[in-house]
């Protein structure tokens, strides 16, 4: 057995592999990392421009297509959707041997669409009902309209994984939207609730980042002594949210109807720091009823040398006070709005980039 198979079977952390890529498909590498076991694959903007724009993986379909008369953004979406159901199709064991808990392949709607709910609501439709497999989650981001979007999304019970929660206020808003979207859901008596699932992919490296970098301007001994502290700080309490939220009166309502608890999903978990443990966003955020979603170089660093032992919540005393001498340095709303806007950015860069590859691609042919 690996350390990977060991954080579900021993801790109840479901690993998966952030990344997705054509060649790994075609040659079996995606099938090795379940062997090894990966019980899930996240893919967004930026994975897709990087796996589409180099190498000659999608040339041929991408050739097919435009010759066919598709738009370049038809053509995109032909080249993902293809890539997407060929990952279901290898994950859907995963799915089944575990009732549904993991076994999921992500992919995002649109970037361009993060400040539009009823677009998003409108793409996530066309993505879940087109691919129309069980295991598929549709990405919305956790802005401000996407939190609404979300909740309608659940109460249609359709899988979501939501991305690029930043705050803990933002994940407040994002379980609420799972809880009562399924509150909906569950007002017609014959609607089955063990049939949506939902996580809350909870952004961690980038946190240290933007932090640190406020805390090496203020430059005190204070400020410099929480430097690295606080990604993980602020993942540990939002584990503990989790725990408060799916509890009491209004989710004991929901599951005996079989109501899945929306477990945190810790992304961007590569330390971007070279000072930092390579493994350091694994081995802090280890516990029951989570998935890592992590990046291939990332999950053989771990294999190699992570622990696999109950972290996550071993002083959740000590994480608070850290998030609060941070926050008495550090302003944390601006910190998770700032984070949003770059993510948000980010990935529309990467698809308009990838446009541009495709359209050049395009003249060629």
């Amino acid at each position: 057995m690996t350390r990977l198979h060991d954080l579900h079977s021993q801790q109840g952390q479901s690993p998966w592999l952030d990344n997705l890529r054509r060649d790994w498909i075609v040659d079996g590498e995606i099938q090795r990392w379940v062997d090894q076991g990966v019980r899930g694959i996240t893919s967004n903007p930026s994975i897709f421009q990087k796996s589409i724009s180099t190498g000659t993986a999608y040339d041929e379909q991408f050739a097919e297509l435009v010759n066919g008369g598709s738009s370049i953004d038809e053509a995109y979406w032909e080249l993902v959707i293809r890539d997407i159901v060929d990952a279901l199709g290898i994950l859907r064991a995963t799915y089944d041997s575990s009732a549904g808990e993991d076994g999921y392949v992500s992919v995002e709607v649109a970037p361009a669409l993060a400040m539009d709910q009823a677009g998003t609501e409108a793409a996530a439709r066309v993505l879940s009902e087109r691919i129309g497999l069980p295991n598929l989650y549709v990405k919305i981001p956790a802005t401000k309209p996407g939190v609404p979007a979300i909740r309608q999304m659940i109460a249609e019970g359709r899988p979501i994984n939501v991305t690029l929660i930043f705050s803990l206020d933002r994940h407040a808003e994002v379980i609420e939207a799972y809880i009562s979207g399924l509150e909906e859901l569950a007002k017609d008596p014959q609607a089955d609730l063990s049939t949506v699932s939902s996580v809350a992919s909870f952004f961690i490296s980038r946190v240290d980042t933007e932090i640190d970098k406020r805390l090496n301007a203020i430059g005190t001994e204070e400020a410099l002594s929480l430097r690295g502290t606080g990604a993980v700080a602020q993942g540990q309490l939002a584990y503990q949210l989790f725990l408060e939220k799916f509890s009491g009166p209004r989710w004991e309502a929901l599951a005996p109807r079989g109501a899945r608890v929306q477990r945190p999903l810790w992304a961007s978990t590569s330390t971007k720091n070279p000072a930092y443990p390579d493994t350091l966003y694994i081995d802090a955020l280890v516990g029951p009823d989570t998935v890592n979603t992590i990046p291939d170089a990332t999950l053989v660093a771990f294999e190699d040398h992570g622990t696999v032992a109950r972290t996550i919540d071993a002083d959740p005393a000590g994480a608070m006070s850290t998030w609060e001498r941070i926050g008495a340095l550090v302003d944390l709303d601006d910190v998770g709005q700032v984070l949003e806007d770059e993510g948000v950015a980010s990935f529309q860069k990467a698809f308009d980039e990838l446009l541009e590859t495709l359209e050049k691609k395009a003249t060629g042919l």
